[in-house]
């Protein structure tokens, strides 16, 4: 199984050859998060999309913890920010904040921002890559390798539950806005693993257009939007 992180996420079974990703490959994208208090590691180079290769367990156990993939998703959507902001927007604790941000500097996986700094005291961080990406098969060497290849699956797919779910709960007067746009689907198809790649293809393309798009001048307001998708073999 591939992960790749676009700090939005999907996964699918099966070792998917080598190759350039996001878009239109067969490599979708997570972001993961596990346990490791003291990380320190290096990830995989970057590739031509500025994708990073988790090759490392330490890097991809880092990445396994639900605080830690809420952080990045805040750095994804809202960019470059310090503790107190990622604080306010996750309600956690500065101080934990900043602990788990220097877990994920030690991994690779942020970088601070001094520049943005208006004193010696202000600290901002932001990604060090857009996506993450790592296959399972990578992990697969023994038993506890495994275990947290497959746990780190496990919690992107609560994160990506969960995020719909608390829509799903939020208050009338709060979904009237969209109207009938927010939606869901599920279809059964028939398929080979190679037209299964080809459906993914031309999926994240489509993704990638609306994700990389300059959006009009119109002085209109645009929130997040997430979209998740998964496609994996299965029975009725």
């Amino acid at each position: 199984m591939v992960d790749a992180y676009d700090i939005s996420g999907g996964h699918r079974p099966g070792r998917i050859p080598d190759g350039p990703t996001l878009p239109g490959t067969p490599r979708s994208s997570s972001q993961e998060v596990l346990r490791n208090e003291s990380c320190i590691c290096r990830m995989g180079d970057m590739n031509a999309e500025g994708i990073r290769d988790v090759t490392e367990l330490k890097v991809l156990a880092a990445l396994a913890h639900p605080l830690r993939r809420r952080l990045m998703d805040v750095l994804k959507v809202d960019g470059p920010s310090t503790p107190s902001m990622l604080a306010a927007r996750t309600g956690q604790a500065v101080a934990n904040v900043s602990h788990h941000m220097k877990v994920l500097a030690g991994c690779d996986l942020v970088t601070e921002a001094p520049e943005l700094a208006r004193d010696r005291r202000e600290r901002w961080w932001q990604l060090v890559a857009p996506a993450v990406r790592w296959s399972t098969a990578d992990f697969d060497a023994d038993p506890a390798s495994q275990a947290v290849a497959s746990a780190a699956v496990a919690l992107n797919l609560d994160r990506q539950v969960s995020l719909v779910r608390a829509w799903h709960a939020s208050r009338e007067s709060e979904k009237e806005t969209w109207g009938e746009a927010p939606f869901a689907t599920d279809h059964w198809l028939r398929l080979t693993p190679e037209e299964l790649s080809e459906f993914e293809e031309q999926l994240l393309a489509l993704v990638e257009h609306w994700k990389n798009r300059q959006a009009p001048k119109d002085g209109r307001h645009r929130d997040p939007v997430f979209f998740f998708a998964h496609a994996v073999p299965a029975q009725p």
